[in-house]
């Protein structure tokens, strides 16, 4: 019987990073995360979060702009697959899928791959093959006896850094160590910025009386399949993939 509840923390993990795989932002920070934890010899465990399961209750039809609800239930469709895989093989086998599947998608030339072609079998067939896993896996899309689990996770994640929150999410030392959304960053560091900014987030997290540091002016995520890499940063007001005043909740 599929568990409706998630695993606990474990000792062994210095950071848990809870993830949706549509969300590009999610897709960068982990690749920061990854560049810190090969530097500083620390244990990523890979966790879950569903955009479609925390807006379970919004209406997609007016509160977002169109396409959102496909893109999110996609993302919940390899999040079922993830759980598999993790309830079977461990939380360590989670990692080489997270950059697979980053790989096929995000790093794919613009309009090549979309969100209907993600979340099918062959798709993820080819993803848990550059990963090292069973192609079974796959079968898990389409069961939804693991939603349940997935929610709860993303609850236990959005207990710890309160609702008004998106993806990612981090946790340094859990349970009970440093939670925080973010950081949202349009760009993968190098080695060495890599290090320098978390412990810049790690430090302003540690202070007590911290809320939130935030500007919406920021270039739009550095990735081939919204448009490519440049060398130097544009800044410019992007809000993936909607401008201040289209949702309901703006107005």
């Amino acid at each position: 019987m599929t568990s409706t509840v998630p695993p606990p923390s474990d000792p062994a993990y210095d950071i848990e990073f809870f993830w949706d795989p549509i969300c590009p932002f999610s897709w960068i920070t982990s690749r920061w995360v990854a560049k810190v934890a090969a530097q500083r010899d620390f244990q990523v465990d890979w966790r879950f979060i569903s955009l479609r399961l925390i807006n379970k209750d919004k209406d997609y039809a007016t509160e977002f702009p169109p396409g959102y609800d496909e893109g999110h239930t996609a993302g919940l469709r390899v999040l079922r697959v993830a759980s598999a895989i993790r309830d079977e093989l461990g939380r360590d086998a989670l990692g080489p899928f997270v950059a697979a599947f980053g790989h096929s998608y995000w790093d794919e030339p613009e309009g090549s791959v979309d969100a209907a072609t993600l979340a099918k079998p062959d798709h993820l067939e080819t993803v848990l093959e550059a990963a090292g896993l069973p192609i079974r896996f796959a079968d898990a899309l389409d069961d939804d006896s693991w939603d349940a689990m997935i929610d709860a996770e993303g609850e236990m994640a959005l207990q710890r850094t309160g609702r008004d929150v998106g993806t990612p999410l981090i946790t340094f030392q859990p349970p009970d160590g440093l939670s925080f959304f973010g950081p949202v960053i349009s760009r993968v560091p190098s080695d060495e910025e890599a290090l320098e900014l978390w412990d810049a987030v790690t430090k302003l997290a540690a202070f007590p009386g911290f809320a939130e540091m935030k500007r919406s002016m920021r270039e739009r995520p550095q990735l081939n399949l919204l448009g490519g890499v440049s060398d130097a940063p544009v800044q410019e007001d992007w809000q993936g993939g909607h401008r201040r005043g289209h949702l309901v909740s703006d107005r």
